[in-house]
């Protein structure tokens, strides 16, 4: 199945050599979420398990100002327990396919990164910031607790100290902050500068041979909650299919050819 990059009302997606830049585009409502976008990054994110021809996943937001502001508080006041766990489910499994898609995934956070807005960003593999960030969960302010994976992510990111005084305090950070908690992985000057650092490491991933990537990505998410001899089992039976892929066979016959020039 090719990737689908038109049809969308709140995305943009576009493909340029196998990295694929998915912008949420509400800059209206400073790209906040509401039920429709979340329906089509469900859509989005279900079809890149069949999508070869995508490497690696660039998810920004709209404009300068804003990644994701959070969630449209208009549609969540009229909530009830009833559909009010059904939109934490919605979310949970947006960014479960975000976390488990085949690709990797790079934030590219500018801008306000705010509940919802920073629970998608945490799914990512790693997220990098533009100097004018603003991240934090701010649920607990409006009576309410993160539930799209918020509680669980930002503590394996940050440790669970630090989150619980971000989730507890509803407290926005800086980039400079989100940096030294290990939020992020890097800060940039620019909207500009940040797209461009987001491309330069898909294409140094793009280097990386496209089956070690992935193996790797599911090694690091399925091994943090196994036992370690378990982890380091699976390392070896994804080590040893490796060697089933053709590309690793041109890879490494290529680089003993040129070491012997």
């Amino acid at each position: 199945m090719a990737l689908v990059t038109d049809g969308w009302n709140d995305l943009l997606v576009s493909n340029e050599g196998g990295i694929v830049t998915v912008t949420i585009n509400r800059p209206k409502a400073l790209n906040a979420i509401n039920m429709e976008l979340m329906k089509e990054l469900e859509a989005f994110f279900e079809g890149l398990k069949d999508a070869p021809e995508a490497d690696v996943i660039i998810l920004t937001g709209a404009g300068e100002r804003s990644f994701v502001a959070g969630a449209d508080i208009n549609e969540m006041a009229v909530m009830d327990s009833q559909t009010g766990r059904g939109w934490a489910l919605l979310g949970e499994r947006v960014t479960s396919l975000i976390e488990r898609a085949p690709q990797p995934v790079i934030a590219a956070v500018n801008g306000y990164a705010l509940g919802g807005g920073c629970e998608l960003a945490l799914a990512c593999d790693f997220r990098y910031a533009s100097a004018n960030a603003k991240m934090g969960q701010l649920e607990a302010k409006w009576g309410i607790n993160a539930c799209f994976g918020g509680t669980q992510r930002l503590s394996r990111a940050v440790g669970a100290p630090m989150a619980k005084e971000l989730l507890y305090t509803a407290r926005a950070i800086d980039a400079d902050e989100a940096l030294r908690i290990g939020l992020v992985n890097r800060v940039l000057p620019d909207k500009e500068s940040l797209m461009a650092a987001a491309i330069a490491t898909a294409k140094a991933i793009q280097g990386s041979g496209k089956c070690a990537v992935r193996y790797t990505k599911l090694l690091v998410n399925d091994g943090r909650d196994m036992p370690i001899d378990a982890a380091i089992a699976a390392e070896a039976q994804y080590f040893g299919l490796c060697f089933d892929d053709p590309e690793q066979k041109a890879r490494m016959t290529a680089f003993m050819n040129k070491s012997k020039k």
